[in-house]
């Protein structure tokens, strides 16, 4: 008789026998205060010089920053100085009274005053695209390159789309009086922590990542990324830019990712032959194409010319 236990473990060996998770070595981390909102687990990966170009990488919703881009912090330290850290109510990140894309941003530029970057490449997959164009549209003097994966400008795109954020906004409310007691946030805390198993085996240590963030995170984070509407003001996006298209994801669309492109001056596409968890799942596809924006914005940086400073937008 099989007993829950039995089933549980067979549906990890399930995923394991059926995924092609990179094997890679797993870079180290460590915590960052950031003033006056928090501390972070943040992973900074030096490049070949102290001056290289500094990218950092924004994760999706669900997962940390590790998680979503270990397979691509490799082939990127090769030329850059490669930084990612949990996003607010993921992982190891910030944990506060809710969620807000428009936070995430100010916790990214947070992030590059701490560390003294100057002009960094920011590049974002799904949700991380979504906080990219706010960094963008929050802190324009801070950004000097854009590379927006697997993302969209909009998500309430249809009836069953406005429908589900507005239900999922409504219930998210519901669940938020949940996050604000300490008792509540404590638990998750622990279990954060108690889920970081050494990163002996890139399965094991994926699933431990992956279970670090409480699934009422996803909601809170599916809510406010309902309310985010950057189309009316891409077209003002003015510096490099790449878009780097997932063609085989049945989350977000290619058509509506193109449209990005299409909507911001002289951004490139670039086009990876994978689903929407192909960061990871389908790295082989996925990593040369995000490479390809990455080098692509940073060309162009490098022969821009000095723009115009442009104020600070919420």
């Amino acid at each position: 008789m099989r007993t829950p236990a039995t089933c549980a473990s067979s549906r990890v060996e399930w995923i394991r026998e059926r995924t092609q998770i990179p094997q890679v070595e797993l870079p180290e981390g460590r915590w960052l205060d950031l003033p006056g909102r928090g501390r972070t687990w943040l992973t900074d990966v030096p490049g070949p010089s102290p001056d290289a170009p500094a990218v950092i990488l924004l994760h999706a919703v669900g997962t940390t920053g590790a998680l979503t881009w270990f397979p691509v912090i490799g082939e990127l330290a090769k030329d850059y100085r490669v930084i990612t850290f949990d996003q607010r109510w993921h992982g190891q990140g910030i944990m506060s009274d809710q969620f807000m894309i428009s936070d995430c941003a100010d916790d990214v530029a947070a992030v590059i005053d701490e560390l003294g970057v100057e002009k960094p490449i920011v590049a974002g997959y799904s949700m991380g695209g979504v906080i990219a164009q706010r960094v963008w549209r929050q802190h324009p003097s801070k950004v000097g390159g854009l590379v927006l994966a697997a993302t969209t400008s909009h998500f309430r795109a249809n009836l069953p789309e406005i429908a589900f954020h507005q239900g999922m906004e409504i219930s998210m409310r519901l669940l938020n009086v949940l996050s604000r007691f300490s008792v509540t946030r404590a638990a998750a805390g622990r279990t954060a922590r108690a889920l970081s198993v050494p990163p002996t085996e890139t399965g094991q240590w994926a699933l431990a990542q992956f279970n670090s963030t409480h699934p009422w995170t996803v909601g809170q984070a599916v809510a406010s990324l309902g309310r985010h509407n950057s189309g009316p003001w891409l077209k003002s996006i003015n510096v490099p830019t790449a878009v780097v298209v997932t063609a085989r994801d049945h989350v977000i669309p290619p058509d509506r990712q193109r449209h990005i492109a299409w909507s911001i001056p002289g951004a490139t596409v670039h086009e990876a032959q994978c689903g929407h968890a192909g960061c990871v799942l389908e790295a082989a596809a996925f990593v040369p194409a995000f490479r390809a924006g990455v080098d692509s914005v940073r060309l162009r940086m490098a022969n821009s010319p000095k723009r115009a400073a442009r104020p600070a937008q919420r």
